[in-house]
Parts: structure tokens; C-alpha cells; sequence
């Protein structure tokens, strides 16, 4: 990972890619352990999130999550899921937040130095190119081991650097307690098992 102290940062994570990720290389992200990474490794201007939500649903298994993320430093982009039916009369649900992470990014790349993109997403290929004309460096942070690579080939050779997720998951792993401590610490805050709590 090649960074300056000087520069300013801003982290973008496509929240069910990364997600992802994660769980095909079989780990639990810490999101507060993630966030003191990278302000460690220069001026963090901005971390977004972004995730659908399942809306009139009585309990939503990222909710927590995202609450806690609110609180927690993170900016949260999210916007209900959408419910249709495909042609063979299925009930699909739909949340893509593609548009929505696009639009921040080229906002932001006047105000920062280096984009750091959590995704492996191939369509955000062109979006890295036109903020890398502005001047902007960017770095995609995705895995190439898991079974199939979560990243898209393209994308990867766009950015300028390539972090590997596997890489960074003794910095970033959330740290799984026995069970008997870990009831305890859902008792106590609520949030353990959802967020990583610590």
C-alpha cells in the first residue's frame, strides 16, 4: 500500500460487495478497526457506506449495522430496495447503489488526493479512469483468492494500486470471542455480533 501522510483520503465501500468479499475469504470486517487503518495512513476527509435497505420489514439484519455506522464516523448512503417481478413471474429484489456511489466520487475527487474504492465491481471502471484525469489516485480494494476472484479484471488494472482484502485481514478481521464472553458483550451493548463491537 503506497501512501503519504499529506495526502487526503476518502473511502467509498460498495457495502454488499465488500460484504462479500469478506465472507468468501471467510471473515468478519471490523468496520472501526477498518476506519483507524486508513486515518492512520493519511488525512481521511470522508468514509461513505453505501447498502439498500429492505424497507417494511419489521426487523432488517443490517439495520444495526448501519446504525452503528451512522454514529460511528461513517457517511451512510442508503435508499430503499425495489420489488419486482421478472418474466418467469419470480419475486426479485433489487437495490443497486452504482449511480449513487458514481455521483459521490466525482463530487469528492475535487477535494481529495486518493479515492479508495471497496469494490470489485467492473462497471466502475470508466468512474476510476475519469477521476484519475482530474488527478486523483485511486486505489480498489477487493480479492483476487476467493473462488471466483471478486474483482473484476478490468477494474483492477484501471487503478493505481491494488489492495488485496486477504491482505489486510489481521488489521481489519473482527476478533471472535468464545461464546460465553461474546453473550455477555451482546448484553452490554446490543451491537457485538452485528457490528464487531470491541
Amino acid at each position: 500500500m503506497v501512501f503519504y501522510q499529506e495526502e487526503r483520503l476518502a473511502m467509498f465501500i460498495d457495502g454488499a460487495n465488500l460484504y462479500a468479499a469478506a465472507r468468501a475469504l471467510g471473515f468478519d470486517i471490523d468496520y472501526k478497526r477498518l476506519l483507524d487503518l486508513f486515518a492512520s495512513k493519511g488525512r481521511l476527509v470522508r468514509a461513505f457506506y453505501y447498502t439498500a435497505l429492505v424497507e417494511d420489514q419489521e426487523y432488517s439484519p443490517i439495520r444495526p449495522l448501519v446504525d452503528w455506522l451512522d454514529y460511528n464516523g461513517y457517511t451512510m448512503v442508503t435508499k430503499p430496495t425495489k420489488e419486482f417481478t421478472d418474466a418467469s413471474g419470480r419475486r426479485k429484489i433489487k437495490g443497486n447503489m452504482d449511480i449513487e456511489l458514481a455521483i459521490d466520487v466525482m463530487e469528492m475527487a475535487e477535494h481529495v488526493d486518493h479515492i479508495l474504492l471497496f469494490s470489485g465491481d467492473g462497471d466502475f471502471r470508466r468512474l476510476v479512469e475519469a477521476v484519475q484525469r482530474k488527478g486523483v489516485r485511486v486505489s480498489v480494494i477487493s480479492t483476487v483468492r476467493s473462488q471466483p476472484p471478486m474483482v473484476a479484471d478490468e477494474l483492477r488494472r484501471q487503478a493505481d494500486n491494488f489492495i488485496e482484502l486477504q491482505d489486510m485481514a489481521s488489521s481489519i478481521a473482527r476478533v471472535h470471542h468464545n461464546r460465553d464472553q461474546s453473550s455477555v458483550d451482546v448484553g452490554s451493548n446490543g451491537l457485538y455480533e452485528a457490528v464487531g463491537g470491541r
